[in-house]
């Protein structure tokens, strides 16, 4: 793919401005009910705490997360959070970044082994996995992170946010294993690797926005096309 092509697009890692959090979040949408997804999970730098990502637990010891996430060199995962201003013991990982990812559209998928799995209650909870590659995906959407409330400038949320999006064309994009989608609002900055749910399945990782003439295009990987590599990698490292 033309390099000039892929500096155009703003990956979604909050990765350079410290930036001082806000009771804001997620551009557009509104703040998500104190842990009604209990499924999120914030992911943090141990040494350098301005560098985040977002996850979603997929098994009681694996997160799943964007493959461009990796620049978090000592992550650790946070299961549990509403209010990243409260956050519980952080749980050390190891990474598995998808190998073909290459910093470009597509393969932009990574698994985190928990070294301490989780326990789950009412506050910590999987999200369902789609089952087939060509499975159908709901056009009626949600996405949510602790990202940038702004397009413009980083101002990160301390709180859960979430917002609603209609898919338009699944195939209009520029991978097989990424969706796009046109869309006023939505993720942005520090929301990489945040779901995709549509009709509660984890159908995508938010990996990348674009802004066109026409507006914002995020993309997102779709998991469906990586079930393979998933399950290869979960049932090499059984609890």
């Amino acid at each position: 793919m033309n390099i000039c092509w892929w500096i155009t697009i703003l990956l979604l890692l909050h990765s350079c401005t410290p930036g001082d959090g806000m009771d804001h979040g997620i551009v557009g949408g509104h703040v998500s009910v104190p842990h009604s997804r209990p499924y999120m999970v914030y992911i943090r730098d141990s040494i350098q705490p301005n560098l985040n990502c977002d996850g979603f637990l997929v098994r009681e010891d694996f997160v799943m997360t964007a493959a461009h996430c990796k620049n978090l060199r000592n992550p650790k995962v946070y299961l549990g959070v509403s209010d990243t201003t409260f956050l519980p013991l952080g749980i050390e990982v190891d990474s598995f970044p998808h190998p073909d990812f290459n910093n470009e559209p597509g393969n932009d998928i990574m698994l985190l082994k928990l070294k301490t799995p989780a326990t789950l209650n009412k506050t910590v909870t999987i999200i369902d996995l789609p089952n087939l590659w060509n499975d159908k995906i709901s056009k009626n959407c949600l996405v949510m992170g602790w990202g940038s409330t702004k397009y413009e400038d980083y101002s990160p949320s301390k709180v859960l946010r979430e917002s609603n999006v209609t898919l338009k064309d699944l195939t209009n994009c520029i991978e097989p294993d990424v969706i796009c989608n046109e869309d006023p609002f939505g993720p942005s900055q520090g929301d990489s690797g945040g779901p995709l749910i549509c009709g509660d399945i984890a159908q995508g990782i938010v990996s990348f926005r674009k802004t066109q003439s026409k507006g914002n295009v995020t993309g997102y990987t779709r998991i469906s096309q990586n079930l393979l590599w998933i399950n290869v990698v979960m049932k090499q490292h059984k609890p």
